[in-house]
């Protein structure tokens, strides 16, 4: 079975290709016989008959680096009646573009498969839907009132703060129980942002490692222990943090057992979930990673896996 494939994502010259999960799975399509087009998120264009297009173009990918994409003219493509599946792969922020791609596309959905479930996704931001399995979690306070942090902080000590709509590590803090920087974090963060933030107890399990873990279609794959760099508690890859083979542990398999169906329900195919000694802290769905890490450490091939399960809904 042959599809045509339209994958919104970041530009193509901008991936590492070493360890994007985007390529890999575009690598795999392409092994399959399937047809990929490239755009990008302001390339959607709703039309005043009804149909969503996009423009976008042709692409064939090599694991080249430096040259790993061939682009072919630009089209216009319905994404209805053109492709049988659409990616949804731009990089996070969360935000108002995100949004409103997901309401987009939700107009062609179920009818061009788009993965993940485009409503799902707006209906599940990373730091709010976990909220939903409070049970796995560090202690959690969503506010914008520093009073509020300060009781949570006598509670609990140490924590971190981060905001709500943030990926890949930025702006995630340590303030110590008597860390005299809180009012004043607290005071940039609600200046910088109009939402909530987040703040949870610290875990010093971080230490030896945050894991991500990839369910596909509510079945947990794999993961990858992540590392910290010396002198961060951030172990994103995006900010420099190393990985290391895992084995998932019994308490990790319990979490993925509890989520899957939900995510099967939900249509959100390909999820990353993130588990600190033992404690979920994130699920991702928007455009989850860590699948080349995972594969390399594992000899999996988590690319073929999610190939397996968009077909078989084809």
């Amino acid at each position: 079975m042959s599809l045509n494939v339209a994958v919104q994502m970041d530009p193509m010259e901008s991936i590492k290709i070493a360890g994007d999960s985007t390529f890999a799975i575009m690598l795999s399509a392409q092994a399959r016989g399937h047809r990929l087009w490239h755009y990008g998120v302001h390339d959607l264009c709703y039309n005043a008959d009804g149909t969503l297009t996009a423009r976008a173009r042709p692409v064939t990918v090599q694991r080249v680096e430096g040259d790993h994409y061939e682009f072919g003219e630009w089209e216009r493509i319905d994404l209805k009646s053109d492709i049988d599946v659409v990616l949804m792969r731009q990089d996070p922020p969360f935000d108002l573009s995100y949004i409103t791609a997901t309401h987009l596309l939700e107009r062609i959905h179920p009818d061009t498969l788009v993965v993940n479930d485009p409503a799902s996704v707006r209906n599940a931001p990373e730091k709010i839907f976990v909220l939903d399995f409070a049970e796995f979690m560090p202690p959690t306070l969503i506010t914008r009132n520093l009073e509020d942090v300060r009781a949570f902080q006598r509670e609990h000590g140490e924590v971190v703060i981060k905001p709500i709509y943030g990926n890949a590590g930025t702006a995630v803090f340590k303030i110590g129980k008597d860390d005299g920087n809180l009012p004043a974090l607290t005071e940039l963060f609600s200046q910088v942002w109009v939402e909530p933030f987040m703040v949870q107890a610290f875990l010093p399990d971080v230490a030896q490692g945050d894991k991500r873990i990839i369910l596909v279609d509510g079945e947990a794959t794999g993961g990858v222990n992540r590392l910290p760099k010396a002198g961060e508690i951030r172990s994103n890859f995006a900010v420099g943090g190393s990985g290391a083979q895992s084995e998932l542990s019994a308490r990790e398999l319990e979490i993925c057992e509890a989520l899957g169906p939900e995510l099967k329900k939900r249509g959100l195919l390909f999820v990353g979930i993130d588990v600190i000694g033992g404690k979920l802290t994130e699920i991702n769905v928007t455009s989850p990673t860590g699948i080349v890490s995972i594969d390399a450490f594992n000899g999996t091939d988590t690319a073929a896996k999610i190939w397996d399960a968009i077909e078989a809904k084809v």
